[in-house]
């Protein structure tokens, strides 16, 4: 028996460093991992110590505790603290304590960064100068990405500012910690525990956000419960605030405008009625006693049954402007949601929000910023640009943005949405440059929780990675941001890292071929929006039937937006609008959100446009299969936990492409009366099949 617990013992302690290094992405892109050989002795030259401003504030210690941890991991040694300057030192320096660099940093701003390698008093230093103590610290974690991803930390010489001023998560949580349209996990923030007990992921998070620059967040449910604006949630939310202020992130909190009647016992919400006035004002005093650098509100109003100004007769500026006068004394602001949408409205969906907001430019106050999603409908695999972009000039906008994939199959896909941010971002509005160029802030609809991983699944974690990457800097293009992600999350080596880099590329064409192809949008499952229901034809509004979307019937398929339809068109700029009149010129991927053709409508490939839709979904599944075989190839590259996680998540994501592949040609060809092109596979199932599956207990219905 001794020999028998030795040899378990023995066994035990063989396994222990395997256990130890075996990886579930809780670190998400801050590993630190070591480097080779050659770059941790580069490393070791270059960060022998640390030299700070002194007295360091909270931002600056958080800037030096995150180089001395990323140091250690990447170099295998940390580096020393100092106040005099040695060669090989990293020195953080703002103009107050180095009043020579102020010329330099004046393009810089508030939150901008230089790092640069130089000699100063004669030795080789690393410098990391900013205006301020929160420049320093994303200087700091820009310096410790360069590392990460194999830069030459002796020539180095870049500098950056955000494009963008307002960065920040909207967070979809409820109180009770359910996430509407959250697939990791329950809520992060733990209410029932605050304000005393302080989890120490709340810290994690905030490193992450710090690493990608972004500066707010956005704690609960835009569907928000009045309750949130009470004493006890306040003192909650000032808890967190207090956790996120050295990482230079301030909190918001989404307001349910009939707060005043629900709280505050008054008969009316009505924005012009002085007693609701009154009442705004003193809770925003009450709320910047607690949370004095306080960001302000995010509003969602009058749509999917939420109240509002509307519901008086009044406007949304009328509702925003009242809100933005009871914050303003305190330097706060309104995020004011453009997402809208009534039942009285039978023409077009997607009109809608144009309707309502354009007319209104330039009656908004100065510190409202009207909240605009991507596109007109609501985050589909793609849209165009939201028509709004461009045409509210005197208005300052917010892009809108899901990371979280609410229609993109939620945590199990792998959908790298990078390429989707870039598109729009870099859509040209024909009034104002730009999508990029026409918004004063960025919010991401966040995709994090309580899993381990914090994002649902490994690859999810690269969507909260390329939103932050991108809203400080939208001229980033998606693949030089999952380059550096690939790098920092999975390995170094350039083959492997670029063979990563690819299948995530290929990865969000594939999910808008298998499910949306050719401009069709909403063809989703009832509610949950899980898996494909092209047939849903009886709910109680007109727009929350798929049928209303794709419009498909023995004549053809598409929603006829041109000027013989509902003219949506023509709320885009005119050369916009003259170029997606015409089917002819429509880019093939938006052709039948514009316009409904018949089935055997020529494509530039020579197919019909029912031979085309099939060659799609075909390229869809094809593609996830291909991305499977990429994947196997790489298990040499990639720890074996996170690997066999991947290849389990993508063999689920081929068979549901088959799924959506399979119960939308049998659907769309019952409707068409048309046989498959010849060579093509049909349908595993009876179309009968698909409508019976029921999925009562899909994630992401929190709340």
């Amino acid at each position: 028996m001794r020999t028998m617990g030795r040899w378990l013992v023995m066994l035990v302690l063989a396994l222990l460093p395997a256990w130890a290094a075996a990886e579930d992405g809780a670190e998400l892109w801050l590993r630190y991992r070591p480097l080779s050989q050659a770059a941790r002795s580069q490393l070791q030259r270059r960060a022998a110590a640390i030299v700070a401003p002194a007295p360091a504030s909270p931002t600056v210690l958080a800037a030096v505790a995150e180089l001395q941890r990323g140091v250690a991991g990447l170099a295998g040694r940390e580096p020393a603290l100092s106040q005099k300057i040695a060669s090989g030192a990293l020195l953080l320096a703002t103009p107050a304590s180095r009043p020579e660099l102020g010329p330099q940093l004046q393009e810089l701003g508030a939150e901008g960064w230089l790092l640069r390698s130089t000699r100063l008093q004669g030795r080789e230093v690393t410098l990391i100068a900013a205006n301020t103590d929160i420049g320093l610290l994303y200087g700091s974690f820009a310096w410790l990405r360069a590392a990460q991803t194999g830069a030459d930390l002796a020539r180095l010489d870049l500098h950056s500012a955000p494009r963008i001023a307002l960065r920040l998560l909207n967070h979809w949580d409820n109180l009770d910690r359910t996430v509407e349209r959250g697939y990791a996990g329950q809520s992060l923030w733990d209410w029932w525990k605050l304000p005393d007990i302080r989890d120490a992921r709340y810290v994690d998070y905030a490193r992450a956000n710090a690493s990608l620059g972004l500066n707010g967040t956005v704690l609960n449910n835009v569907n928000a419960k009045a309750e949130s604006l009470t004493a006890p949630f306040l003192a909650k939310a000032a808890a967190l605030a207090d956790v996120f202020r050295p990482w230079g992130i301030k909190v918001w909190l989404s307001a349910r405008f009939s707060a005043p009647v629900e709280l505050g016992g008054l008969k009316t919400a009505d924005p012009l009625d002085p007693a609701v006035r009154a009442w705004w004002r003193a809770k925003a005093d009450e709320i910047y006693r607690v949370i004095p650098d306080f960001g302000g509100f995010l509003v969602k109003a009058n749509s999917e049954g939420q109240p509002g100004p509307q519901d008086y007769g009044r406007s949304h500026a009328d509702g925003a402007n009242m809100l933005a006068d009871a914050v303003a004394p305190h330097g706060g602001a309104v995020l004011w949601r453009a997402f809208v949408y009534a039942h009285e409205n039978v023409d077009d969906r997607a009109k809608q929000a144009f309707a309502e907001f354009q007319p209104l430019d330039g009656q908004f106050a100065a510190n409202v910023i009207v909240q605009v999603k991507n596109g007109p409908i609501d985050f589909q695999p793609r849209e165009p640009f939201h028509p709004l972009f461009g045409a509210m000039p005197k208005t300052p906008l917010a892009l809108e943005l899901q990371i979280t994939k609410e229609y993109l199959g939620f945590s199990t896909h792998l959908a790298y949405l990078g390429p989707l941010f870039e598109e729009v971002l870099q859509a040209d509005t024909g009034r104002a440059g730009t999508v990029a160029r026409s918004v004063r802030a960025i919010a991401g609809v966040a995709n994090i929780g309580t899993d381990r991983n914090w994002c649902g699944s490994q690859f999810d974690q690269a969507n909260w990675y390329a939103f932050g990457r991108m809203a400080w800097d939208p001229d980033l293009g998606a693949r030089a941001v999952a380059q550096d992600w690939a790098a920092q999350t999975f390995t170094t080596r350039p083959a492997a890292r670029d063979a990563i880099v690819e299948l995530m590329l290929m990865s969000r064409e594939a999910v808008v071929d298998y499910m949306t192809p050719l401009g069709l949008h909403h063809l989703m499952g009832t509610g949950h929006h899980h898996g494909p229901a092209p047939w849903v034809d009886n709910l109680e509004r007109p727009d929350w039937n798929p049928t209303y979307y794709h419009r498909a019937d023995r004549g053809g398929i598409g929603f006829d937006r041109s000027p013989t339809g509902s003219n949506a068109v023509a709320q885009y700029a005119p050369p916009l609008a003259r170029l997606w009149a015409d089917p002819r010129t429509t880019p093939s991927e938006l052709l039948l959100w514009f316009h409904h053709l018949p089935w055997n409508y020529a494509m530039p490939s020579g197919r019909t446009l029912w031979a085309e839709l099939i060659a799609h979904y075909d390229r869809g599944v094809a593609a996830v299969a291909d991305m499977r075989r990429r994947w196997a190839m790489l298990q040499p590259d990639v720890d074996a936990a996170r690997h066999a996680e991947v290849a389990a998540y993508l063999a689920v994501q081929e068979r549901e492409a088959r799924w959506w592949r399979d119960a939308c040609i049998a659907y769309f060809q019952s409707v068409s009366g048309l046989p498959l092109p010849e060579g093509v596979r049909p349908p595993e199932h009876e179309l009968s099949f698909y409508k019976a599956l029921r999925f009562g207990f899909a994630p992401g219905r929190g709340g």
